[in-house]
């Protein structure tokens, strides 16, 4: 993978990672488009790695909000009246709420690192969990913020993130946000909450997938600079797309978005039945 791939991929990444778009399926896209075999072991490893770049600029964003809930959940362990506190509360959720998509991730491990990346499936996720999203940006009640966020919100809300990994035209990110605004939780909360759930579960797989396939990534074919750089590269972009995202939905819907998915979806399912792209 020459250099300027690995931009334009970290550039990629990094802007479709939080946006409710799949970014598994623009990368899937683009890197067939580039030639390269997405269904090999090294270009699944390469794929999320890149992710943690994404991540640590989330990490480095909310940085305070993390620091600030980890406290209070570490006072909640020892005392009885910091448990009440919100943050203590939103801090077991993060966790609990985190466990769906590690257990799903392992159990159908095979499945989603081949035969999920069908583009015919990222392309029928896009379009479908369009509606739902439609559904949920329609509520009109949305009355809830941060400071009532409950375990049981957590858990619906990582029951759904757990499917994106399965079907990933769904978006992790879409497909949280989509439950907290079920949850009727305002745009700025669930979007907020969709970073905080996403963290963990995509530092801990990007991580593992760096340790575990380090031989893969070595393969001339993409090679640890180019994943570096696009690592880089994927975090910058990240940062200034999350900066964009916690702007645009404390006074705009998801609708932009929405028209998006579908258009995209039916270009990527025109390109795989004409087959000027292999699905």
């Amino acid at each position: 993978m020459n250099w300027l791939h690995a931009v334009l991929l970290g550039i990629v990444e990094g802007i479709t990672e939080f946006l409710p778009v799949s970014s598994t399926g623009h990368l899937n896209i683009v890197e067939k488009l580039l030639g390269y075999d997405i269904d090999s072991v090294g270009m699944t490893a390469f794929t999320a790695v890149i992710q943690v770049g994404a991540i640590l600029a989330a990490v480095v964003y909310f940085w305070r909000d993390i620091v600030r809930i980890v406290t209070a959940w570490c006072k909640g362990l020892v005392n009885e009246e910091a448990r009440r506190d919100p943050d203590c509360t939103l801090g077991w959720g993060v966790i609990l709420g985190s466990i769906p998509v590690a257990v799903i991730g392992l159990l159908f491990k095979d499945f989603i690192e081949v035969t999920a990346r069908s583009l015919w499936i990222i392309a029928a996720a896009l379009i479908a969990w369009s509606a739902v999203m439609w559904l949920a940006d329609r509520r009109t009640d949305l009355d809830k913020g941060m400071r009532d966020v409950s375990i049981k919100d957590a858990l619906i809300i990582g029951l759904f993130q757990a499917l994106a990994p399965v079907f990933p035209g769904i978006s992790r990110s879409g497909a949280t946000i989509s439950a907290g605004l079920f949850r009727r939780f305002d745009r700025v909360t669930a979007t907020r909450l969709s970073f905080f759930l996403g963290i963990p579960a995509l530092l801990a797989a990007g991580t593992l997938e760096a340790v575990t396939a380090f031989d893969h990534i070595s393969d001339p074919s993409i090679g640890w600079s180019a994943t570096i750089i696009a690592t880089v590269v994927s975090g910058i972009v990240a940062y200034a797309t999350i900066a964009w995202l916690l702007k645009f939905v404390s006074s705009n819907k998801f609708t932009g978005f929405l028209i998006y998915r579908v258009a995209l979806g039916g270009a990527i399912a025109a390109l795989a039945a004409t087959g000027a792209v292999g699905a």
